[in-house]
This record gives structure tokens, sequence and C-alpha cells, in this order.
């Protein structure tokens, strides 16, 4: 049979043109995203920079501890607490060594991750005076010469102080960083942690005098201690993070339009199908016809969609880069490398079996015919639905609301996860998919009942047209649906979410004011002090460390703010379900009920300088992951210096009663002018937070939606000119009858409006039963909180996928029509 189904495909390529096109954007799409993730996990070795000078570098030894597991900025324990001075001794001995010193320290207006370094070790980073002079004094600095001039005093904020310097030599700039040098004793005040050494003595006398007290580090391995390596590292995992879930996604949405295409081409070929069975063909020959069938538009699609996403990946990889989500120099390239052959053979193998496995239904289905229905001159569908469709469709539609009612009232933090959640949103648009051919006629029958006595016959012509064909409507209705729905379900899912984290973040915030960075990435001990010398005025700046759990070999680490806790009582609302807040003290914390801890139960906790503390739970509250931290008492202020940058990320202010609330604002607004902090509300506050906190939750949301839309518009247009090809029977019975060629037009262009009216319907539903479900979640987790639809966006998809569906209709048509009506009949026949 393999011969006759490639006659049948020279024959009736337009019928399998969809199918073409949805497994060829479908491999593309996996080759690309395969590529990208492989390339991810394999990248060529990035050049060392800071130490690009230095023979060999001695950092702090952190093992088991991956720092791909933990957020950007988290060191370990070991370098947290830096390197010892004795053992900076013992390096020393065997010969010249540096220090090294990496700390927050940013020139008024300059750049927002500035950074500070002893001047010592600017010689090994390809520095070198342009200008000037080294530091001589602690009150002298050397900044780039973009930035100052020699002889300039300018303005330098670093975690304690906001100082001014006099400039005494400028460098030129280096691409890999923004620098301010510092002298040696300088640098050592304001960053007590020694992060690394550079060692000029010979490797193997560094080596044997560090032993197993820290690493050493030579050679590519340098790099290791570049700041880069830890961004590119986390710009990395959103990409590897990301990129499944879209390929997950738009993969389900390609299987889908695959089979559902491949049905429709049998039921488009259902009396030739018969016609093969009355001259002797088989059940089993039709299905292996059709299999064959499959097997060769498989082959040939998978081909072409991964050479396709060989050379697309670098596309999909820019828009992940102008998204925020890769760094800038990620690159896709060609070669004979197991990281690009494997995901292209993964994808060609994927388009082979999507192509048979989504053909396999419509085999079973052709097998089913008989020969009698060769007679049959119009294909008539009462029921539009085989019994197996049914019955998936009624599994899925009770898996989808169950799972939706699940998520609303089981597992509501559902939600918080894109990985997970976006993916369960496909479910009752899947759902609604299958189910189309038995709403055809309801939906047909509502959308046309206000033209039930309108003048002329097209109205009643769509209208039966639509009715006797319903696997037909169903089958281009099916884009339309897919697009609309998931693309409303996603973006209105992600901008509710958004609205209520916004709404849990005013109701736990309880104070007036508040101080935000700007333009820096916090807010210095010396600015909160400033404030809180206005009469009348109440602060509290949480410090942002780091608090570590032992567990039998490994740390486990979690966020901790250090703030007083009267301070914290009056700026925060925080849910306490056990012990009490009055009850934190000098040697006591309160934590998340995420953690489990019990009240009264005292923990073990390791500090990131290094010391070991014995603390009692004192309270318990309620947090969502993410927001789950340790409140500390002040007296570890200053262990935020070695956990991350000793800076406050925001502050809360109160008035006190009776105090003259404009002189108090007014007096705020210049103690903190020119410091990189700003004066705001509380309401202000809400909204710059929450827009910092979900970017990357719309980023991972929105650019799935984006290429989801992009598939299914395609998808739409594909579809709409496969069906309307090949109805060139349709078009001459009109014609023959009296029809114009604008009758012809208005009628094909009606049916195309309604096609694209009942998939907004179903989609509607769809994503109403998604927006119910996550209605119930959202509740739970903030109380009360609107659902947020972005009607602009959706009505802009809605109308896209309306004109597509047109454009897939005319084209077709206005071709079909420049022939005469005894040329269609014979097409036809």
């Amino acid at each position: 049979m393999i011969r006759v189904a490639f006659q049948t495909l020279r024959a009736r390529w337009v019928s399998f043109l969809g199918t073409v096109v949805a497994l060829v954007l479908g491999v593309a799409q996996v080759a690309a995203m395969g590529l990208l993730v492989t390339t991810a996990f394999d990248l060529p070795d990035r050049p060392v920079e800071r130490f690009a000078g230095a023979g060999t570098v001695v950092r702090p030894k952190s093992d088991g501890w991956n720092p791909a597991h933990h957020d950007l900025g988290v060191r370990s324990p070991e370098a947290a607490r830096g390197l010892s001075p004795e053992l900076r001794d013992r390096v020393a001995a065997t010969g010249e060594t540096v220090v090294d010193r990496a700390f927050y320290a940013q020139l008024r207006g300059g750049p927002e991750d500035q950074v500070g370094h002893p001047w010592p070790v600017a010689r090994f980073g390809g520095y070198r005076l342009t200008d000037g002079a080294a530091p001589a004094s602690d009150g002298q600095i050397v900044v780039p010469s973009d930035q100052a001039r020699t002889g300039d005093e300018v303005t330098v904020l670093t975690a304690s102080t906001v100082r001014k310097y006099t400039v005494s030599g400028t460098v030129a700039p280096v691409g890999y960083e923004d620098a301010v040098f510092f002298s040696e004793a300088e640098a050592a005040r304001l960053s007590p942690r020694m992060d690394s050494l550079v060692a000029l003595g010979p490797a193997e006398a560094v080596r044997d005098a560090v032993g197993e007290r820290a690493e050493v580090l030579t050679g590519q391995d340098r790099h290791k201690a570049d700041a880069s390596e830890a961004e590119d590292r986390e710009t990395l995992d959103n990409t590897i993070t990301l990129v499944p879930v879209m390929a997950s996604v738009a993969g389900t949405t390609a299987i889908f339009v695959v089979a559902s295409t491949f049905a429709f081409a049998v039921v488009q070929r259902r009396r030739e199908v018969a016609l093969l069975r009355a001259v002797g063909a088989t059940p089993k020959q039709v299905r292996k016809m059709v299999r064959n069938e499959a097997l060769l538009v498989g082959g040939a699609a998978a081909a072409v969609g991964t050479v396709l996403g060989l050379f697309g990946a670098q596309l999909l990889a820019d828009m992940l880069i102008s998204m925020g989500v890769s760094p800038d120099w990620f690159t896709v390239t060609p070669s004979l490398h197991w990281t690009v052959l494997a995901p292209l053979a993964a994808a060609f193998l994927v388009g082979l079996l999507v192509s048979v496995g989504g053909a396999a239904a419509a085999a079973r289905r052709a097998g089913s015919i008989q020969p009698v229905e060769a007679l049959r001159e119009a294909a008539v569908d009462d029921t539009g639905v085989t019994p197996g469709r049914a019955l998936l469709g009624a599994v899925a539609l009770l898996g989808g609301v169950g799972w939706t009612a699940w998520i609303a009232t089981g597992s509501p933090v559902t939600v918080l996860s894109p990985t997970v959640y976006v993916v369960s949103l496909m479910v009752p648009v899947l759902a609604a998919a299958v189910l189309a051919p038995l709403a055809v006629g309801p939906l047909a029958r509502l959308l046309m009942w206000p033209w039930r006595r309108a003048n002329g016959p097209t109205a009643m012509l769509v209208r039966q047209s639509a009715l006797t064909a319903r696997r037909r409507t169903a089958a281009t209705a099916a884009p339309v649906l897919l697009t609309v729905g998931l693309a409303f379900s996603l973006l209105a899912a992600t901008d509710s979410l958004g609205a209520a984290r916004d709404s849990g973040l005013q109701n736990r915030i309880v104070s007036d004011y508040a101080l935000a960075p700007d333009d820096t990435p916090g807010i210095s001990t010396e600015v909160v002090d400033r404030v809180a010398e206005v009469p009348g005025v109440k602060i509290a700046a949480p410090l942002l460390t780091t608090v570590y759990w032992k567990d039998e070999d490994r740390y486990d680490e979690n966020d901790g703010l250090v703030v007083d806790p009267e301070a914290l009582k009056r700026t925060m609302d925080l849910k306490v379900v056990e012990g009490s807040l009055d009850d934190l003290d000098e040697n006591s914390m309160a934590v998340a009920d995420l953690w489990h801890m019990d009240v009264g139960s005292t923990q073990t906790v390791l500090m990131a300088d290094g010391s070991t503390q014995k603390l009692k739970v004192a309270a318990v509250y309620e947090a969502l992951r993410g927001e789950d931290v340790a409140y500390l008492p002040p007296r570890f202020a200053d262990t935020a210096l070695f956990a991350r940058d000793g800076l406050s990320r925001r502050a809360y202010i109160t008035l006190d009663e009776g105090t003259d609330r404009q002189a108090a604002t007014a007096a705020i607004r210049e103690a903190v002018e020119g410091s990189g902090a700003t004066f705001m509300t509380r309401d202000e506050l809400v909204a710059s937070e929450s827009a910092y906190a979900r970017h990357l939750n719309e980023v991972r949301q929105r650019s799935t939606a984006v290429i989801i839309m992009l598939f299914c518009f395609i998808a739409i247009l594909n579809t709409l000119l496969m069906a309307t090809a090949d109805r060139r029977r349709d078009l001459a019975v009109l014609r023959t009858a009296g029809a114009t060629p604008r009758q012809v037009l208005r009628f094909f262009v009606a049916e195309s409006l309604l096609v694209s009216a009942i998939g907004v319907v179903l989609a509607l539903a769809a994503t109403a039963v998604n927006l119910a479900g996550l209605w119930g979640a959202l509740f739970q987790l903030f109380g009360t909180t609107p659902i947020v639809v972005p009607y602009a966006v959706v009505t802009g998809v809605v109308v896209v996928s309306t004109l597509l569906a047109v454009l897939g209709t005319v084209l077709p048509v206005g071709a079909a029509l420049r022939a005469r009506a005894v040329q269609l009949i014979g097409a036809r026949e």
C-alpha cells in the first residue's frame, strides 16, 4: 500500500497541507528548544576576566554547594565567611600575595551594579592608569575615565556610608564590570570579608600551603571567580526552566493540531476511501494506506522541520535574550557536535511519532468506512463525533474540571508555580477542542438565531453547512479555540496573579510611607540613621542576610531579615498562626509556617559570619513560597555584610501621633536627597515591589503565550486553506445554481466568521473553567481578589484569529472563482 499512499498524496496534497505545516512547525519548535537546552548544558569556555593576569587564585572551598540550586547572590557558608587571616599568612609564605575584596560601591549617578575593590588587584583584571596615581590615602579612589576626572570630588554610596572621595586617578573602562578602587585599608574597612587571594608564588607551593582549606584555581578555572560566572548561571537556569515548559505546551498543541488535521483529511476523503473498499480493499489495507501516508508526510515534514529548527534556534534564543531570560552572549552554532545532532535526531523522531500517532485514530476510522458510502453525494454527518472521541472528551472534561477544582480547593499554591500551572491551563482548553463536534450544532443554531429572518439564502446556507458537516466545522474551529483559549487563560492568569500579590503585599504593609532604592541595589545604614533622626519618625529597615541549617553533610540556606521587633510590629501585619511577635527578643526569631518549626523549639543556626547560634522560635507566621524568611534580632546586623551586600532592600516609615506630617515628610525627603534612596507612599512601594517580583513569572507565561499564538495563528490559516480548497464541489453547486461570485464569496466569508465565533465561544467556556479555579486558589491564598482580564490583548487575539480565518477562506475561494463551474465539478470528481 506504500505505492497507493504515495499516489494519494500526489493527488490530494491539499488535504495534507495543514498536517505538513503543523508538523513542520512542531518539529521546528522541538528542535530549536532542544538545541537551546543542550547548548545551555554544554557551553563554550568563557574568557577569564578579573584574574586574567593572575597565575593562581585562592578562594573559599564549598564542597557539596551547587550554585545552580540557589538564588543569585546567595553564598555558601564558606564563601560568606571568606578566607581566614591564618590561610592568608600561609599563602603569603609562598610568595607575593594580594587580597581581593568585592563589595557594593557606587558613584552617585553611576551604574547600579558598580563594585568596589582594593587597588592592588586592579592590574590582574587588565586595568591600567590612564591618568593620575593610585590611591595614597583612605579618602582617595580610582574610577573609570568615562565617569570622572582626576581631581574631582565625587560621592560614593556604600553599605555603611554615603561619603565624598577624591579621584586620584582614572583607568580605561573594561567590558566585564564597572569598578571603583580604594586603598587596601579603606577596602578592608568597608568589606571585612576576604573573597579571594591572588598568589604569585609557584602554583604547587600554593596548593601545598592551602591543602584542603580552600580551592586553588589556575588556567580556565579562574573564570569561576568572576562575577559573570554566577550571573550567566542564573540566566541559563532561567532558560533551562522556561524552555521545557514552552516546549510541552507548544508540543501538545502541535500534536492536537496534527491529529485533528489527519482526522479531517480522512473525513474529506470519505467517498474515495469507500471506493477503495468497493473495489476490494480490506479494512487492514485501508488502515495501512493511511499509516503509510502518515509515515511519508511525517518523514518529509520532520526533515524540513529539523532543518528549520536548526536555523531557527538562534531566533528563539534572540527572543529570550530580548526578554532578559538568557545572557546576551548566548548563541546556538550549527555543528556536528552531539549537542546539535542529538536534539535534531530527537526532533525528527518526535515528528515521525506524532505523525503516525496522530494518524492512528484516523486510520481506524478509515478502516471502518463501508463500500456503500461511495454512493453518497454529500458528506452529511449527523453526530460529528465517534464514541471513542466522545469518551475521550468526557474524560478530558471531567479531568479538566476535576483538576481545576483540586487546584482551587486542595492545592492553591499550584498557581504560584509557572512550570506546573501553565501546563494545567491546557487541560480544559484541549477538552473543549475534543468535544467541539458535539457543541457545533447547538452553537451554530444559537449564533445564527439573530439572522433566522434575514433576507436572502446566505444565513440559511451558512447554518445548514455547519450543521451537516460538523466534523469539518469543529476541525476548522479548533485552531481558533486553541489560540484564544490558551492566550486568554495564560494572560488572564498572569495579570490576576500579579494583582493578587499586589493586594497581599498592600495588606501586609501597615506603614504609611517607605524608602526604596533609587537606581541603586539598596539603602545604606547611614541613610536609615539620617531618617531616624527626624523628630516624630520611626523607621524599620530590614537587612537581608542568610541563615543556614546543617542537614547531615549539606547546608540548607534561607533568607533572614534583621529588624527590630518593635519596628516589625509597627510596620508589618504578619499573619501569626502560632506564638506571638511580643515574645521576640535578642535570642529568638519568627519563622514561616512552611518551615514546620514548633513555637518554643530551639534551633541551631549557622550565620553568614561563621558563628553558630541557638535561637528560640517565638512566632510562626503564614507565608507563601518565595516570601518565607526568618525575622532575626538586631544583633545580627553585621552578618548582612558577609551574607549579601549589607543593604536594606526597603525601609518602612511611620509617624508618631501628633507629628506634623507635612514637616516630617519634607525633612525625610531632604535627608535622603542624593543618597540612592527615594521617599514614597505605601501604595507607590507596592506598585514598584510587585513589578519587580512578578517580572520573571510574566516573562515565562507571556513568552509561552507568544509562541503558542504564533503557532496557532499559522494553524488557523493553513487549516482554513486546506478546508476551503477542498470544497470545490460546494462552490460549483452554488455557481451552477445561479449564485454570483460576490454571493459565493459572501457565503464562504460568513461561514468562516461562524466557525471563528464557535471557536471563540468554546474558548471562553474553557477559560471560564480555568479562571474559576484560579479565583478559588487566589481567594485561599490572598483573600478576596479580582480576576484581571487583559481585554485589549485578548480582543486583539480574537480579531487576528478571525482575520486569518477569513483570509484562509478568501484566498482559495478567490482562486477557484476564476475557473468555470464545469471545471470545478470536474476537478472535484
